[in-house]
C-alpha cells in the first residue's frame, strides 16, 4: 500500500506480518490534505460533559477500530480513542473521492450486524406503525450504546413529516468524535451522510442528523428524511475554528471563491 501524502503529520505503524523481530518501517500519515478556513469566530465557551466509559465501551471502541484498520490497511500507534480518531482521518484521505469514504464508512457499520438480523429488522419491524415503533426503538439503543464515541446523549422528541411527534431523537450534547477530529469533512464523509444511508438501506429507517458546527451538538431525527444533495446545506459549512490548518486556508480564501470546507 501507497503512504499517503498530507499535511499534518502523525505517525502510523503497518501490521507485522512476521513473528520474527525486524525494524519496521514508519509511514507519516497526516490528518488532512489541504488547508481549511473558517469563517466562524464565535468562542465556544461550554465544555463537554465527559461520558465515563465502561467495559464494554471499551469493547465497542475496540472493535470499531479493529474494522477502521482493515479498511485503512495500516494502524495508528496512538491508543485509545485518540487513534481511532487518527484512523477516522486516514479513511478520508484513502478514499479518492468523497464516495470512497462513505462507501467505506457503511461497510464498516454493516459489518457489526448479521445480514439476516437487518434482513428481517427492514422487514419485519421497520414497516409497524408506520415505522415510528423501529424509530423509536432505534433511537433508545443509540443512546444506549453509543456515547463511548459521541459522547453524552439522550432521547428527545422530534417531530415527523405527518405532523405529529415521537420519541425518536437523540440529541448529543457535545459530539466528542466532531471535535476531536477537528474536522467538518470527516464529520460528513465518515460520519452523517454514512449513517444515514446505513440505516435507510439496511434498516428501512429514514434519519436525518442535524450536527451543529458552532457548539458540536448534533440532533438525531429517526423517522425523518434526509435532503436531497443538491438541497442539503451541509456541504456548504466552512471549516471549524478548531480545524488545526484553517488559518493557513483563510489566507488562501482571500484569493479564492471557496468558502466552504474543500473536504464536503
Amino acid at each position: 500500500m501507497k503512504p499517503l501524502a498530507l499535511l499534518r503529520p502523525s505517525t502510523i505503524s503497518s501490521s507485522p506480518s512476521h513473528s520474527h523481530s525486524i525494524q519496521k518501517p514508519h509511514l507519516q500519515i497526516p490528518r488532512f490534505r489541504v488547508s481549511c478556513s473558517s469563517t466562524r469566530s464565535e468562542q465556544i465557551k461550554s465544555e463537554r460533559e465527559e461520558y465515563k466509559p465502561g467495559v464494554i465501551d471499551d469493547l465497542l471502541l475496540n472493535s470499531f477500530r479493529k474494522k477502521l484498520v482493515q479498511e485503512v490497511g495500516l494502524d495508528s500507534e496512538m491508543p485509545g480513542y485518540d487513534g481511532m480518531i487518527e484512523l477516522a482521518n486516514a479513511l478520508l484521505m484513502k478514499g479518492k473521492t468523497n464516495s470512497d469514504t462513505r462507501d467505506a464508512a457503511i461497510r464498516i457499520l454493516v459489518s457489526f450486524f448479521p445480514q439476516p438480523v437487518l434482513n428481517l429488522f427492514r422487514t419485519l419491524i421497520s414497516p409497524i406503525a408506520e415505522g415510528k415503533l423501529a424509530a423509536a426503538m432505534v433511537a433508545r439503543v443509540t443512546a444506549l450504546t453509543c456515547q463511548w464515541l459521541m459522547g453524552t446523549c439522550e432521547v428527545n422528541s422530534v417531530g415527523l413529516p405527518d405532523g405529529s411527534s415521537c420519541q425518536s431523537g437523540v440529541f448529543v450534547e457535545r459530539c466528542k468524535y466532531l471535535e476531536e477530529s477537528k474536522c467538518v469533512g470527516v464529520c460528513i464523509n465518515t460520519c452523517r451522510i454514512p449513517t444515514q444511508t446505513f440505516f435507510k438501506d439496511y434498516m428501512g429507517i429514514p434519519l436525518l442528523m442535524e450536527p451543529n458546527f458552532s457548539d458540536y451538538s448534533c440532533q438525531f431525527k429517526f423517522g425523518v428524511l434526509p435532503p436531497l444533495p443538491e438541497d442539503d446545506t451541509i456541504f456548504k459549512e466552512p471549516c471549524l475554528e478548531i480545524c488545526p490548518t484553517s488559518r493557513r486556508r483563510k489566507e488562501i480564501a482571500r484569493n479564492s471563491n471557496m468558502d466552504h470546507c474543500p473536504k464536503t
